[in-house]
């Protein structure tokens, strides 16, 4: 059985959560991940807006293989200067003001960062009474109290706040011991922190992986880039790792692996999914697929950006994602199990590791019908017999 390091996994989880890191401003996270990334011993080289391509070499070059996870978060922007002394803000990444209303938050100029909060424009029941609770909801109907002694934009000014100041959003995140872990920005921090447990039980293995492994931290998904520019022309694979949504009229589960079918950019590669599906049952690793209608991964960007490259999406079930988010152990320990396990899986399209080749060792797809299968013979949790993926 695949040991994954469930102390040190959340032991990342911690450091990174500890960094704030909405999109655009993720210089400190990039640095922060390098150095866990030198302690492992994994060679790594930056992008130059700072995407991580660390790589674990394997028995063979060629055709490789990526997982990628983002270290980029939500947050927001500072729109407006207002004659009161507090901030219009816009947001960073797609997520509702119903949940910045409360938030604590770091404002960071050009040379500082100050604290402060995210608030109605009715925020007192002791002023406005039942109108607190009819005020719509929207960015335009909050504004951002900082905790300085100002009162007006000229006020604002003398402190270096400036219109488009990044604005970081505090995770207050708590740990519980039965394996549950609430916070904001687990979306995808979870997801770096399952990469790193993944990365640590390659490098300390006793088995290399089949072929040469990346593992991409990208820094701009929640933006819709992800990982459309740090891929190399030998990788043939891309695994991306992010959350699955747990609410009614999904499938994800806040246990075990949630394999992702399809989001709205299409179906994920029909090969890749079902060697992913199949890892699952080999290995004893709980799993189950959904499909995802609101939803865009690094994989997403990397096919729209033109990568021909088979690509497939494994996530930890979040419960109320973009929101107050939670999680449990069970599935950050599954997905690291299972990236560990595709890793060391055999290539079983050769003919991937060349971008153009002849119909020789091109994959197939069944298209029997079976008309009276007997009882007992087809069961949904049965993949069909197939040539598997890179």
């Amino acid at each position: 059985m695949i040991q994954i390091d469930g102390e040190y996994l959340l032991e990342r989880l911690r450091a990174l959560l500890a960094t704030p890191s909405p999109s655009g401003y993720t210089d400190s996270i990039v640095r922060e991940c390098c150095a866990e990334l030198s302690q492992l011993g994994v060679d790594y080289e930056l992008t130059r807006r700072g995407a991580i391509r660390a790589r674990v070499p394997g028995r063979a070059e060629q055709p490789a293989r990526a997982i990628a996870s983002h270290v980029d978060t939500l947050g927001a922007q500072v729109k407006r200067l207002k004659d009161n002394g507090r901030l219009e803000v816009v947001p960073i990444g797609t997520w509702s003001a119903r949940f910045a209303e409360g938030a604590r938050c770091t404002v960071f100029t050009d040379t500082t960062g100050y604290r402060g909060s995210i608030l109605p424009l009715k925020a007192s029941g002791h002023t406005y009474g039942d109108e607190v609770d009819s005020a719509p909801v929207g960015w335009e109907h909050v504004e951002l109290r900082l905790d300085l002694k100002v009162g007006s934009a000229d006020g604002l000014r003398d402190f270096g706040i400036a219109v488009g100041d990044t604005v970081a959003i505090d995770p207050a995140p708590e740990f519980l011991e039965n394996g549950y872990v609430v916070s904001r920005h687990l979306d995808d921090k979870g997801g770096v922190a399952a990469c790193f447990a993944a990365l640590k039980a390659l490098v300390e293995g006793d088995e290399l992986p089949a072929v040469d492994t990346y593992f991409l931290f990208t820094v701009s998904e929640e933006v819709g880039v992800g990982a459309s520019s740090v891929l190399g022309h030998d990788i043939a694979a891309l695994v991306s790792v992010d959350n699955g949504t747990t609410a009614p009229g999904q499938n994800s589960s806040e246990y075990g692996v949630t394999i992702a079918m399809a989001d709205q950019t299409g179906p994920f590669d029909f090969h890749l999914t079902r060697k992913l599906i199949r890892l699952c049952r080999d290995h004893g690793i709980g799993y189950q697929r959904d499909v995802f209608r609101h939803y865009r991964s690094d994989s997403a960007a990397a096919l729209v950006s033109g990568a021909d490259i088979r690509v497939g999406l494994v996530t930890f079930g979040i419960d109320a994602s973009h929101g107050y988010e939670r999680i449990h152990c069970d599935a950050l320990e599954s997905v690291a199990r299972l990236l560990v396990a595709y890793a060391r899986s055999e290539v079983q399209i050769p003919r991937d590791a060349d971008e153009l080749g002849s119909l020789e060792g091109f994959t197939r797809q069944s298209l029997e019908v079976s008309e009276r299968p007997e009882a007992g013979e087809v069961h949904a949790d049965e993949e069909p017999p197939g040539p598997g993926a890179t």
